[in-house]
């Protein structure tokens, strides 16, 4: 078998939607990597700019790009590229952040030398989109940490997942659950898996400002996760809390953002940024985000 036909290690899978502006960046992240046994399912999810074009522009034999039309949801698109990747592992990756260059080096090391965990996370630094560093997403280590409150949520960035390849198969994004996929799919599956996280910042997550655009939708489906989950387990008591707090946090957050608190409610939700990840961004910012 020669080495074009050998499988990836890693499968990293991306949808973009309209990303013209900043999938180029995404990309090259990805090419940086410091484990190069990489492929790249990127698939454009009947974007109307020029997604697709910039993205086979980089003329890279491991990226391999699928255009489909009708736009569909999020979900539907990452169990379509899971679907489509041949790696043992496989990272999520979205098509406006950037990763750190030995992020899919140090996950899938960490996945190798411990066979229980199925899906890990990392840390991740919230940017601007002229590239200023706003905080840190906050972030538990362990899998008692991930699941001790799932009526509030799982703190495992999405953008930041990789796991083994059997896990996703095993458990597909439920399209239901649109802009709360990631929640949804930790809710399924945090009795019956382990989860786990490195503390060290390996992602760039782009968050311009707080949108109720995504937020107010993002809580709606995560209480339709819960009251589905209390239905099908039997278990009330913390759904029903969970719903009754997703309920008075969509109102706070009404209420700051429209009262012109943006940029204090967005630093509020985060954590402060060490001074060596601060001049490791700078690296990254020259090597990505300026050419964009």
């Amino acid at each position: 078998m020669n080495s074009e036909s050998r499988p990836p290690l890693v499968s990293v899978v991306m949808s973009v939607l309209n990303g013209a502006s900043t999938v180029g960046a995404a990309v090259r992240s990805i090419q940086l990597q410091t484990l190069q046994n990489w492929e790249l399912i990127v698939i454009d999810n009947g974007s109307a700019d020029e997604s697709g074009s910039v993205v086979s522009g980089f003329n890279d034999a491991r990226i391999r790009l699928i255009r489909e039309e009708p736009s569909a949801g999020l979900a539907v698109r990452l169990n379509q590229g899971v679907a489509l990747s041949r790696g043992e592992f496989i990272a999520r990756m979205d098509a406006d952040d950037v990763c750190f260059p030995d992020r899919l080096e140090r996950q899938v090391a960490r996945l190798q030398q411990d066979p229980q965990l199925d899906l890990i996370g990392c840390g991740a630094v919230v940017f601007t989109n002229g590239g200023e560093l706003i905080g840190k997403l906050p972030l538990r280590l362990t899998h008692e940490e991930i699941i001790a409150q799932p009526s509030r949520g799982f703190p495992l960035p999405h953008p930041t997942w990789c796991g083994r390849a059997v896990w996703f198969r095993n458990n597909p994004y439920d399209p239901r659950s649109a802009a709360a996929e990631d929640q949804d799919l930790l809710l399924r599956t945090h009795r019956t898996s382990k989860f786990g996280s490195l503390e060290t910042v390996f992602l760039g997550y782009r968050q311009d400002q707080l949108d109720l655009r995504k937020l107010l939708p993002g809580r709606r489906a995560y209480v339709g996760s819960l009251w589905r989950y209390a239905r099908q387990s039997g278990q009330f008591l913390y759904p029903i809390q969970g719903i009754a707090m997703h309920a008075l946090k969509g109102t706070a957050d009404i209420a700051t953002i429209c009262l012109g608190m943006n940029r204090l409610a967005q630093r509020y939700r985060l954590e402060p940024v060490s001074p060596s990840t601060r001049r490791q961004w700078r690296d990254l910012q020259r090597l990505t985000l300026e050419r964009e």
